[in-house]
């Protein structure tokens, strides 16, 4: 087969992952994104876990279309007819069962012999088929069970006819080569091993998720077990971004392909983790924010003159809009010159020399210099205090409907000015749009975040916001011991910036990217 399956479990062994519950709405956004995505598999759940599960996955069962929907169920008639329950109004259900195999697990969790492994197994796929033909059976601890044992359980599942046997690593324990040969030797060893798909389901424990589920493919195995943003118990689970982009990327090596739409990557992975609020890491291979960034100035130069020097993947394939060349201490010449040109300016010999080296300085103070940078180094004109709104006061009320109002009144030189809004999403929303009265500069906000500067009782703390405006994006700061003052200083100083700017063309697109 070159096709692999993707079975996402996000909904299932991801939702395990401490702080990830989500309610029934949440889970139904999901599994249409999922859709969207076009998985073959979504596992929705653990029907007896809870009567809420039983729900998510009745609702997701009965709403969604177009993909197999399947529930998980331990090796006993309840867990199984309780998953039969909730997917009977299932497109296309698949029930699937697990049942430990491992010494550790058999001694110590299960205190059950071989034998009686195998005929509870064998009892789980049949009872299965009682409520679908699709039927999934899973070893639990398979990478850590002994090998015979181990095809003696897979033969005897698919006899009984399941049509998926799934080789979970469910403590991370497998290195590449160790889970290659578990598939390599159920392959050679298992005599109807050709009436089921083989799948793996390897754990991130040791981060060798991606790589010990490439080595099963490379083996044999027809089906990856994954979930979006690689979520799930403990170090979580394959991520199902890098296992489609290296099928895909390395298409000549693995010659396998996905049904995936790749450029919905991005956007699921922002939408889990809008849902579970579990931040997905800058540097996090694919969907990251530094996925498709370059800082160096060698690499951006490489960039700009042909991206394949630095980017083996196009950001539009994923999801991304584009490359983001982001300047920093580390940059060069040529990324700044080409940010220039995109803001409407033209910089060249001893113009370009003069500005970079402003530029260097500043990007020694500051992690990432901004649009709003660029144009005040190039123009030469810095802020003075006439040209600054300054916070004078501000004031915030909860109206007896439950409705925010906030006054502010601002200064500029010897101007001041008052104004009061009313209504708006609680009172910083409030203090926000009064500032854009005053001010005339509507802004959307991209990024809010607010955190301590120091210990105690009394700490201070700095908010940083995000705002964009006419296609560039500015950033403002406040500090105080008061979080609503901090985060009103860091909205009215990205407000400055933008109004330092004005007269600018819009930002534009500063790399066509291939």
């Amino acid at each position: 087969m070159n096709n692999i399956v993707i079975f996402d479990t996000t909904l299932r062994d991801g939702e395990q992952s401490p702080g990830c519950s989500m309610n029934l709405a949440e889970k139904l956004e999901v599994a249409q994104a999922l859709v969207d995505l076009k998985v073959d598999v979504i596992e929705a759940g653990f029907p007896i876990a809870s009567p809420g599960d039983f729900e998510a996955v009745q609702a997701i069962a009965r709403e969604v279309r177009g993909v197999t929907i399947c529930g998980l169920a331990r090796c006993n008639d309840k867990d199984i007819d309780r998953a039969g329950e909730a997917l009977k109004v299932a497109e296309d259900p698949r029930i699937h069962v697990f049942l430990a195999t491992s010494a550790i697990h058999r001694e110590f969790k299960l205190k059950m012999g071989k034998d009686e492994i195998i005929q509870r197994a064998i009892a789980g796929v049949e009872r299965a088929k009682m409520h679908t033909s699709n039927i999934e059976f899973s070893p639990e601890d398979a990478a850590r069970t002994e090998p015979d044992f181990l095809c003696q359980v897979v033969e005897a599942a698919i006899k009984a006819g399941a049509t998926t046997v799934n080789i979970p690593d469910t403590v991370g324990y497998a290195t590449p080569a160790h889970m290659g040969g578990v598939i390599r030797d159920l392959v050679n060893r298992v005599p109807n091993i050709d009436k089921a798909v083989i799948s793996v389901h390897c754990h991130n424990d040791l981060g060798l998720a991606v790589a010990n589920s490439l080595a099963a493919i490379e083996n044999g195995a027809g089906q990856v077990e994954c979930t979006i943003n690689g979520i799930g118990e403990r170090a979580g689970n394959c991520s199902l971004e890098e296992i489609v982009m290296a099928l895909r990327t390395r298409s000549d090596y693995f010659n396998k392909t996905t049904r995936i739409d790749t450029t919905r990557l991005v956007p699921a992975s922002r939408l889990l983790t809008s849902v579970t609020g579990m931040e997905v890491q800058r540097n996090k291979a694919i969907v990251g924010r530094n996925a498709f960034a370059h800082e160096a100035g060698i690499h951006q130069d490489g960039m700009l003159k042909n991206p394949t020097t630095y980017e083996i993947m196009r950001p539009e394939d994923v999801g991304f809009k584009k490359t983001d060349l982001v300047l920093g201490k580390h940059s060069g010449r040529a990324a700044l010159a080409d940010r220039a040109l995109a803001l409407g300016y033209h910089l060249e010999g001893d113009k370009l020399q003069e500005v970079f080296e402003a530029f260097k300085k500043l990007a020694d103070k500051k992690k990432e210099v901004y649009d709003s940078d660029i144009a005040a180094l190039i123009e030469k004109r810095a802020s003075s205090a006439s040209d600054r709104w300054k916070l004078v006061r501000y004031e915030l009320r909860l109206e007896a409907d439950g409705i925010p109002s906030a006054t502010v009144t601002l200064s500029r030189g010897d101007e001041k000015q008052t104004d009061t809004f009313f209504g708006g999403d609680g009172p910083l929303d409030a203090l926000f749009r009064v500032i854009e009265k005053i001010t005339g500069i509507q802004v959307v906000v991209r990024d809010y975040r607010v955190h301590s500067v120091s210990q105690g009782k009394d700490a201070q703390g700095e908010s940083t916001i995000e705002v964009e405006y006419d296609g560039r994006v500015f950033r403002g700061r406040g500090v105080s011991t008061d979080t609503v003052e901090a985060s009103t200083l860091a909205f009215l100083n990205a407000t400055n910036r933008v109004l330092m700017s004005a007269g600018q063309p819009p930002q534009v697109s500063y790399r066509d990217t291939v």
